[in-house]
Order: structure tokens, then sequence, then C-alpha cells
């Protein structure tokens, strides 16, 4: 059997999280959750994701400033960052992109869309 591919949620939705989590655990990804962005870096170290989705507008610590303390890490390097938002204005993703995102999906969100990028990317 192919190595298991983790991927971290992160979303202060419970209802998009568990959308997502649900969709990547059918297509056998090893899954945990982060409410926040605090909550995700939190859990980085335990958890060692290839992947982390990432919402951007959450409260406390937001995904851009999650994203940019998880590449400031050098430890984190190789971890592919999806960013998944209503916030999905240009500026917006080339915020994201700048910083390091791997990938940008707005939302509404198509699942196997989001299957699909975090497939190609993990």
């Amino acid at each position: 059997m192919a190595e298991e591919r983790r991927v971290l949620v992160t979303d202060d939705s419970a209802t998009i999280s568990r959308l997502i989590v649900v969709n990547l655990e059918l297509e056998g990804f090893v899954v945990d959750e982060a409410p926040d962005g605090a909550a995700c870096l939190a859990r980085i170290p335990e958890f060692k994701p290839d992947l982390i989705t990432l919402d951007v507008v959450m409260p406390e610590l937001d995904g851009i400033e999650t994203l940019r303390r998880i590449r400031a890490n050098r430890a984190y390097a190789g971890i592919k960052v999806v960013m998944v938002s209503a916030k999905a204005g240009g500026s917006d993703i080339a915020r994201a992109t700048d910083l390091g995102a791997s990938a940008y999906i707005a939302k509404p969100f198509d699942p196997a869309r989001l299957i699909a990028t975090v497939r190609e990317l993990a």
C-alpha cells in the first residue's frame, strides 16, 4: 500500500471542516482538524501533515498570518498549503501565493476540485 498522506484541515466553520474531512477520508487520506490558526500551528509538530488546508478568515490568528508562520519555520518547508476561502479576490490570492501558498480554492468550492488539488500536491 502507498504511504499514508496526512492532511490537517484548518477552518473555523465546523460544517466546512467536516465536509473537507469526510471527502478527504473517503479518498484515503489521514486527516486531523484544527479550528483556527493557533490550533493548526500547535498540531503540526505532532500530526506531521504533508498538506494543510487553511481558511483565511478566522478569529484570533487568521490564515494569512498562519501561513506566514508556517513558511517562517524551516522545519515545515515541505508542507504544502492550500488556502480555502471565501476571500478570493485577486489581491487575496496574490498575497497568499506570495507567502508560499501551494494553491487557492474559493468558497463555495466543488469537493471534487479540492480532492484533485490535494491529491496532486500531496
